[in-house]
């Protein structure tokens, strides 16, 4: 019994591999698995591919395609891919804080006859096994259903389904991880991209002049290239799918977590942005509400603020966010009808376009440097994007179209806001329009929902990676609820501490996104392929990290400074 249990998670873990193999070479899926059970490591398989050796790795032994995929964040590819829309194998969250990637860790280990059955009806084989298959169906089944944590997302091994099942699994799948056609793609992009982000793009041109927008165009095409070279990354070895799986096989195991942490501190700030957005829109709204508590009294921005949160800490318990996922999906026609209802106010309702402002304002620029770049860090979610994709040769093009219509939608709410407001434009022009108007009331009813149905999507990739360090019985459901609220109130104490939404977003520009859009890309790439790269994308990159790390120090050091200066 006991070796069988092995032989099943060893099955298990091969999965990955044998997602990315041909079925014409079951031989190179077995000698991996032999040496698995062996636990020597001592043979390498040259079938395998040599070139998948990463830095952390020991000479002798080259990691597989599902090495990536074993190491802290293991639940990084199925948060982030609902969290962009991107469809992916079968997910529910609570009950599965470490997610389908575990397959033969120390962590699966210890859970096997340790967890109560939660899911286990959501734990099912793909493929109905035939007669001749029922004991080992059984016994896989009791197995499964002690592993609560698992997610059912694993498909099994193609040496356990009889021929003629074969071509149906391989069917699955395709669909499951290559299904996003072009336009899907692209809108899971603008979707990334188009978020809160574009509510200050007026602000930036106010902050750095009209010469600003130049920024942002270098900013757009910077952005576009890095992508691409994330893809270029992505094909270079077999089994890398995420971002931490490309600082992974550049540089090893801490360039993996570095990655990884900055990713989620990225996702976390965005969480911090959404508090003080939905605080400063709704106080606009109701400018007289407050509470009061004995001698206590809450003003409208701290009671709004903490009825926010309120309001979003049960959705980060949901088991399933996918119906979120799709409410989220909506941040597209949310960014297009507040460009609109800023048109709208202009033209139509007589606010006009009279304000010249200002070509240069070179105090300014360091703020602007960070609140554009902030437009542009959706790069955490590309690599999730090209590995859902149909046809992955359509991976620049898709970028180009989503950058390409990210920026017209960015520039147009810059140019409109200022010169509709011009120095008396706030960090969020909504907070401009006027009180009065329908169309007013539509543009900051859409921004306050729209954070609502993210929130939830934004924090969970976080709190499920702080879940996988959890002890093994410490993994249960009212722990989970209590990190993922802990994480919560978190963002609500800082938001009431810094509740400067335009300067939060220009340190967040300029320190994190600089560093995922800028600067890793291209260091990745140079520590990947620095055999195969041309001396144009070595200078290339050399040039990019070298405005990714002036911007960041510069925009970093101005932003703080601005933030204690409203302190004092």
């Amino acid at each position: 019994m006991r070796s069988s249990v092995s032989e099943r998670s060893l099955i298990i873990e091969s999965d990955d591999d044998d997602d990315h193999q041909p079925q014409s070479q079951p031989s190179a899926a077995r000698r991996r698995r032999r040496r698995h059970e062996d636990g020597s490591g001592s043979e390498s398989d040259s079938s395998s591919g040599s070139d998948l050796s990463s830095p952390c790795a020991t000479p002798r032994i080259p990691p597989t395609a599902s090495s990536y995929t074993q190491q802290w964040p293991q639940s990084y590819r199925q948060s982030i891919d609902i969290l962009s829309s991107v469809q992916s194998p079968n997910l529910s969250f609570l009950g599965t804080p470490t997610l389908s990637r575990l397959s033969n860790s120390f962590i699966t280990n210890s859970f096997r006859g340790k967890t109560p059955e939660i899911i286990s009806n959501l734990v099912k084989p793909l493929l109905r096994p035939t007669t001749s298959d029922d004991r080992q169906h059984q016994q896989q089944e009791e197995t499964q259903k002690s592993s609560q944590y698992l997610l059912p997302s694993r498909k099994p091994s193609l040496q356990q389904i009889p021929e003629d099942q074969k071509p149906l699994l391989v069917a699955h799948e395709v669909s499951t991880y290559q299904k996003c056609s072009y336009t899907q793609a692209v809108v899971n992009g603008i979707n990334v991209l188009c978020g809160v982000g574009i509510l200050s793009t007026p602000y930036a041109i106010k902050q750095g002049g009209w010469v600003g927008l130049v920024i942002l165009c270098l900013f757009a095409l910077l952005a576009w290239y890095t992508g691409v070279l994330l893809r270029r990354c992505l094909d270079s070895k077999e089994g890398l799918e995420t971002y931490p799986d490309i600082g992974h096989a550049a540089f090893g195991t801490t360039g993996r977590i570095f990655i990884s942490i900055i990713l989620y501190v990225e996702l976390y700030a965005c969480c911090i942005e959404y508090l003080i957005l939905e605080s400063d829109n709704l106080s606009k709204l109701f400018p007289n509400a407050h509470l009061t508590i004995g001698n206590l009294t809450l003003n409208s921005h701290v009671f709004f603020a903490i009825l926010t949160t309120i309001i979003v800490m049960p959705t980060t318990w949901l088991r399933d966010l996918s119906c979120l996922s799709y409410l989220s999906a909506g941040g597209v026609i949310a960014s297009i009808l507040g460009v609109i209802c800023l048109f709208w106010a202009g033209a139509v309702d007589n606010v006009g376009f009279e304000n010249k402002g200002t070509a240069l304002n070179l105090p300014g620029i360091p703020i602007a440097i960070g609140l554009y770049g902030y437009c542009y860090s959706g790069h955490g979610v590309f690599p999730n994007i090209y590995s859902s994709l149909k046809n992955r040769n359509q991976f620049p093009s898709i970028l180009f179209t989503c950058i390409g219509l990210s920026t017209i939608l960015y520039a147009g709410a810059a140019v409109m806001g200022y010169k509709m407001f011009g120095e008396a434009t706030k960090s969020q022009f909504t907070l401009n329009l006027p009180e009065n108007l329908v169309v007013s009331k539509v543009a900051v009813w859409t921004t306050v929902a729209n954070p609502i149905t993210k929130y939830a999507l934004t924090i969970i990739p976080l709190a499920m990676s702080l879940e996988e360090l959890l002890p093994p019985n410490q993994q249960k459901y009212s722990n989970i609820i209590m990190v993922r609220s802990a994480l919560v109130v978190s963002t609500l104490l800082i938001a009431l501490s810094v509740p400067f939404f335009g300067l939060v977003m220009a340190l967040v520009g300029s320190l994190l996104t600089m560093l995922v859009t800028y600067i890793l890309p291209c260091a990745c790439f140079l520590a990947i392929l620095k055999r195969k790269a041309t001396w144009h994308q070595v200078a290339a990159c050399s040039f990019i990290i070298v405005v990714g790390v002036s911007c960041a120090c510069v925009g970093t050091y101005s932003s703080l400074s601005r933030i204690i200066q409203n302190y004092t």
